[in-house]
């Protein structure tokens, strides 16, 4: 909300600077966002009136004009504004003036010079040229009743400063400059000014009928006619200055008025043509297929959900929100009727945005609007066009449904002080609230305080503490440092932190992204086979409506971002947080009970397993880049990789990461399902990993140096086809003494070619369905040279565990 600080003086002037009423706002919590002067520096200009203003006799768009600026002597000043005439008053730059900068930057310095050969002593100037306005269609003309030789700072009030406040959705009696002016004097003690505001005596019998069918909808309704209206009447000079300040442009006389007093105190009005109203009003909620076309207009369709105004035949308002254009007045309109009512903030809540748009007077509303004051501000606003328009004005016809119960709250003196952080006894605590015009029944060490009408906020304890806070002002809260010890957490030394996991991805080409933990429900069931995933109560959007279990989906939508933007090739990853059903997990402080949390950290590749290079096209990533990335990532812990299921992934290209015997995450190619709904030219390789498993690191222990030398043995064994390349090696483990068997590596697989008849064919007398797997045997010992008897004793027992485990022969 934004107004002129001399506004809020003229109902509340305490003895602070600019800056520290300022501050002092924002210390009781209607923080100033900004506060900048209404006009720029500018120098020497003054009030002159034209005596004379005759065509140039050089130039046929210049007038030369003759000024009396105060000075003594007529001034000779030549001007080229269509509307320079006798008569008038505008700002006249002295000679040695200094007007705002220009596009330059540079102050503007006013000097005596020729202008086609005529002498010109000064400038008139307009608006734009004083940085009051854009407008530069002519001369800034000035009231007649403006005193000639006067400061033009002084006249128009231009050393004044327009304040910006940044209000939370509680603070709905602050949307006014009386608001603020209340607050302001509770905050420092100055008197508050409440002109008196004289009912308008009634000239008229006339009232026009109006029913209020929905009383949930509009607590409170008061109107009055008003006839013989000029709504051809200028605004008067002073009001179309503050609503410029509040950022509110001039309009016409009444809808000036209607907004000047909306920014005033706070409670928005409307006025309708009475001779467009067909009958009575009807205030009720609206009716399926009904429209309206809007002030500003659009033609909106409301429902059963939406208040309207309507007459005999359509519908006139949307309720509290904006008036319909059936009803608005014009330059013929010579009868109004004023209306100023309560409508219940919860009727109000979310509708605009329904329509997308929003207005002041439905955002005043949706907060809650004083319901006391209705008819004040209809004698206000009455007082307003008479005095502007004219007109005779009929009775105020005030309907009272139901208002809100104001309902006492008490406030405990004791837990004040402790919420507080400070000393508080229960005078003070009296005194403040008081202070805010609120009754106060006091009790033993407690206080019992009945909310004003325009307080729609007080409803609890802790908003009466928010109150005493506010008053007592944030800043004099005394500074109490903790008194807990403060001991520097120590990680133990076979953990890494999340930060060294990061970098250590980061470093195998891989770049971090940051994503919501909400998502799309059909994720949870395409890529994570979540059922039943954990629904969001209030979702930001209905397509981020449930909580992630698996960081797979957020990577996919990042990489379809990247696509979409013509990537060549992507690495991404993301350490993050999943929500699982678990009914084992009990509320604390940093659970929730049934919803277990755990962190974990996934990776996506596409494209190239390297940058381009320039010898030619890059090969594509594939399992075993990202299976080899996976490892570097645990190392130096060694993992093992087992087929798998997944929901996400190719069911034939995926594989369990188990580190110690147990299941710490998978690593595959995307599923060609999910590929193809993706629209993905080829499929990504992706793993997800837990984060507690990947931040595990073993404490190194020295070893010595072999002192003997190792002896090698190759043996081929033919096994089945089925025989996986982990099978044989577990097989060869546990076969042998591991305080022999240092190594074992896989250095060939060997398939012989079919034959015409489909047989096998080739050495090794292999059969259809077997291979041939050739590995390296590794033998040292810490305490001796091995002997040729011993290496070969250890292969026999190996190859005779091959054959009764695995059904395997030697190749010969």
């Amino acid at each position: 909300m934004q107004f002129p600080e001399s506004w809020l003086r003229e109902f509340c002037n305490p003895p602070l600077s600019s800056a520290e009423l300022a501050e002092t706002l924002t210390m009781g919590g209607l923080e100033v966002e900004e506060r900048r002067p209404a006009a720029p520096p500018f120098t020497q200009v003054v009030v002159g009136e034209i005596k004379e203003a005759v065509q140039h006799p050089n130039a046929d768009r210049l007038r030369v004009c003759q000024v009396d600026a105060g000075q003594g002597a007529l001034l000779n000043i030549v001007c080229g504004a269509p509307n320079a005439r006798a008569g008038i008053k505008v700002p006249v730059a002295l000679v040695g003036a200094e007007l705002p900068p220009g596009d330059d930057g540079k102050p503007f310095m006013i000097r005596l010079g020729k202008l086609r050969g005529v002498e010109s002593q000064g400038m008139l100037c307009s608006a734009r040229e004083l940085k009051l306005s854009e407008d530069h269609g002519g001369l800034l003309e000035m009231s007649i009743d403006a005193p000639i030789g006067a400061s033009v700072r002084e006249v128009l009030k231009l050393d004044d400063a327009l304040l910006t406040l940044k209000l939370t959705p509680n603070l709905a009696h602050g949307l006014s400059v009386y608001g603020i002016a209340r607050e302001l004097a509770a905050l420092t003690g100055a008197p508050l000014q409440m002109p008196a505001i004289a009912p308008v005596a009634p000239t008229l019998d006339d009232r026009l009928p109006v029913k209020v069918d929905a009383p949930e909808l509009c607590g409170r309704f008061s109107g009055r006619i008003v006839r013989g209206v000029d709504t051809q009447a200028a605004t008067p000079a002073w009001m179309v200055e503050r609503l410029a300040r509040c950022g509110q442009r001039s309009v016409t006389a009444l809808v000036d008025i209607s907004n000047y007093v909306m920014f005033e105190y706070g409670q928005p009005t409307h006025i309708f043509d009475l001779d467009k109203i067909h009958g009575g009003l009807t205030v009720r909620w609206g009716k399926a297929g009904e429209q309206l076309k809007l002030l500003n207009g659009n033609i909106v369709t409301v429902d059963p959900q939406v208040g309207v105004i309507a007459d005999e035949r359509e519908v006139e308002s949307l309720a509290g929100i904006m008036g319909g254009d059936a009803t608005a007045v014009s330059d013929d309109t010579r009868n109004i009727y004023v209306e100023a009512a309560f409508w219940w903030p919860e009727a109000i809540q979310g509708r605009s945005r329904r329509f997308n748009f929003s207005t002041d007077a439905g955002h005043r509303f949706e907060r809650g609007v004083d319901p006391s004051r209705t008819v004040a501000i209809i004698e206000r606003i009455t007082q307003l066009i008479v005095e502007i328009c004219g007109g005779k004005s009929g009775p105020v016809d005030d309907q009272i449904l139901r208002l809100p119960e104001s309902k006492p709250v008490t406030l405990r003196v004791a837990r004040a002080a402790r919420v507080i952080g400070m000393p508080l006894d229960q005078a003070r605590c009296s005194a403040a609230l008081r202070r805010l015009g609120l009754p106060v029944e006091e009790g033993d060490g407690t206080l019992i305080v009945t909310p004003a009408p325009h307080r729609f906020d007080l409803r609890i304890e802790e908003d009466l503490i928010e109150e005493v806070a506010r008053l007592i002002g944030y800043n004099n809260l005394p500074t109490t440092p903790p008194l807990a010890p403060i001991t520097a957490r120590v990680r133990p030394e076979a953990e890494r932190s999340r930060f060294a996991v990061s970098r250590r991805v980061a470093a195998l080409g891989y770049q971090e992204t940051i994503n919501f933990s909400f998502v799309e429900a059909h994720w949870e069931h395409d890529l994570a086979g979540n059922a039943d995933p954990i629904k969001l109560l209030n979702p930001i959007a209905s397509q981020m409506s449930v909580m992630r279990s698996s960081l797979i989906g957020s990577l996919l939508q990042v990489l379809k971002f990247n696509l979409d933007r013509k990537a060549p090739r992507v690495r991404v990853f993301e350490v993050g947080r999943v929500f699982l059903r678990d009914d084992a997990v009990a509320t604390t402080d940093s659970t929730v009970k049934g919803i277990h949390q755990p962190m974990r950290i996934a990776g996506l590749a596409w494209g190239g397993a390297e940058d381009a290079r320039w010898e030619g096209k890059a090969r594509r990533a594939d399992f075993f880049d990202v299976k080899g990335d996976v490892e570097a990532l645990l190392a130096p812990l060694v993992a093992r990789f087992e087929p798998t299921e997944h929901p996400a992934l190719h069911p034939g290209r995926a594989a369990r990461v188990l580190l110690e015997g147990r299941a710490i995450g998978v690593v595959g190619e995307l599923h060609p399902r999910w590929r193809q709904k993706w629209d993905l030219a080829q499929a990504p390789i992706l793993f997800e990993l837990e984060l507690d498993a990947v931040m595990a690191r073993p404490v190194p222990m020295a070893q010595p140096v072999p002192k003997h030398q190792a002896v090698d043995r190759d043996i081929a064994v033919v096994v089945a086809e089925a025989i996986t390349h982990d099978t044989l090696l577990g097989a060869i483990r546990a076969a042998s003494d591991a305080s022999l068997l240092r190594e074992v590596a896989l250095f060939d697989i060997y398939r012989p070619p079919a034959g015409r008849d489909g047989t096998a064919t080739g050495p090794g007398n292999l059969a259809q369905g077997e291979k041939s797997m050739a590995v390296r045997l590794s033998f040292n010992s810490d305490t001796a040279t091995l002997t040729d008897e011993q290496v070969e004793a250890a292969v026999r027992t190996i190859v005779d565990q091959l054959a009764a485990r695995l059904g395997a022969r030697l190749r010969v």
